[in-house]
């Protein structure tokens, strides 16, 4: 049976990375097949059925881990597609000290600029296991011995450029800003692994790399490369905990919830948010308590427990009732009405309460940012369907079409729009429908 495909399969991954086309993989495969023994009749049809979710039986798993050289106990106790070797990433089996970080962050300058693989890298024991180890790990500071000398003034100009990233990644999209964000992530890498620095800097330094990772991973995200987000996120993850800052380690783990939470792995992002509270500073301000009580409802409302959703939407409305407008830290100043009201009326939905899942969402989408608002149209528009409001449905979509032909770029904004699209189907008669689909399929893929 054909299972959902992936968006780019790790076996396309494994032919190119190998230079192998289809053909030439098929007759490998049946030339391996004959040394072991074991007869195959693999041809190109049968690799793209396996690149589009057929899983090979038995007999060509064996046959194509020997000749990836992986053991076939690997091969039987990982399953498919799991067992292919394309999953490794630095920073998670480096040593959670300062060296490993700077380890980790310098694999990410190197080889993050690729994302060829379009999946998730990190799930299962891999991804719960990483936030135990955040959990546990030690932070410490050396300063560097030998480079050049690292200034505070150095360090608050950077802090300054990264500040005006994120401003213009709220009004632009990710996509268009993913190289500038790469650069200062090598910036900052390259004066922590060459530098000469004191502590107080050194410290300033991996807070920074902490943000800067994270705000990259964000943007390669929104742009559609998840893989690239993923790592991006455990060096933000792994850099704050080297700078002793475990409340915006919990934010990352919160953040790495969407991940595979939009994957289809519900219950990997509900022990993620509970790890990440279970362990966040017990001074955190009501403002940051209210941001992770937020994703610990969205949470439990993608994992189906609307019980437990509803309970912690309730602590997150109450926390923010009771912040204070000078408590935000720097990293989470974008956090306010617009978020809890988004992540409300997606509960909401979700539970089957139409009326305030839409009023919510109007609010989220009328007082977000423009890359925001084009986002979050797609999940109105989806409401006002759900209450049988075709025309406010076509509104809302239509809008989130607009910015993202005149004014965002953003992959994900776009996928959305598409997904709704789809939900059309029934209606595709109407002339307004046909006319937004149209739309939809005439902007570009990298919108």
């Amino acid at each position: 049976m054909l299972g959902e495909p992936l968006p780019v399969h790790p076996l396309s991954f494994v032919l190119q990375s190998h230079g192998w086309g289809k053909a030439e993989f098929a007759r490998l495969m049946r030339a391996h097949g004959k040394l072991l023994g074991v007869p195959l009749a693999t041809n190109r049809t049968t690799v793209w059925k396996w690149e589009n979710g057929q899983e090979p039986d038995a007999d060509a798993q064996r046959v194509l881990g020997d000749l990836l050289c992986v053991p076939h106990e690997h091969v039987q106790a990982e399953g498919w597609p799991r067992w292919l070797p394309v999953w490794e990433v630095t920073g998670l089996s480096v040593p959670w000290t300062e060296a490993g970080t700077v380890e980790a962050l310098a694999d990410l300058v190197g080889s993050g600029r690729m994302d060829r693989r379009g999946f998730l890298t990190i799930t299962g024991a891999a991804l719960t296991g990483l936030a135990a180890s955040w959990a546990e790990a030690p932070s410490a500071f050396a300063s560097a011995l030998d480079g050049d000398r690292v200034t505070d003034t150095m360090v608050s100009t950077i802090e300054q450029r990264v500040s005006t990233l994120r401003t213009l990644d709220d009004q632009l999209g990710g996509a268009r800003l993913l190289e500038q964000a790469r650069g200062d992530l090598a910036l900052i890498t390259g004066l922590l692994s060459a530098g000469r620095y004191t502590e107080g800097v050194g410290s300033r330094l991996y807070a920074l790399a902490a943000r800067v990772s994270h705000l990259t991973g964000w943007m390669a995200y929104d742009a559609g490369l998840r893989s690239a987000g993923q790592q991006h996120y455990v060096g933000a993850l792994r850099s704050a905990r080297t700078a002793g800052d475990d409340a915006f380690g919990a934010f990352v783990l919160a953040e790495m919830g969407v991940h595979v939470s939009e994957a289809g792995r519900t219950a990997e992002r509900v022990e993620l948010i509970s790890t990440a509270i279970d362990n966040a500073p017990r001074k955190l301000s009501p403002y940051t308590q209210s941001f992770l009580y937020l994703h610990q409802a969205e949470a439990h409302s993608r994992d189906g427990d609307h019980q437990k959703a509803g309970a912690a939407l309730n602590r997150a409305l109450s926390l923010w009732d009771r912040h204070a407008e000078d408590e935000s830290p720097d990293w989470l100043d974008w956090y306010g009405e617009a978020q809890l009201k988004s992540t409300e009326g997606k509960v909401m939905l979700r539970s089957g309460q139409v009326e305030r899942a839409t009023s919510s969402l109007e609010t989220a989408v009328k007082k977000a940012a423009p890359r925001d608002k084009a986002v979050r149209s797609s999940r109105l528009a989806e409401a006002r369907l759900a209450g049988n409001d075709l025309d406010g449905a076509l509104d809302a979509a239509n809008y989130g079409a607009e910015l993202l032909e005149d004014k965002v770029s953003s992959v994900r904004a776009l996928d959305r729009l598409k997904e709704f699209s789809e939900r059309l189907s029934p209606h595709r008669s109407v002339p307004a429908v046909r006319e937004f689909r149209e739309r939809i399929q005439a902007l570009p893929v990298a919108a």
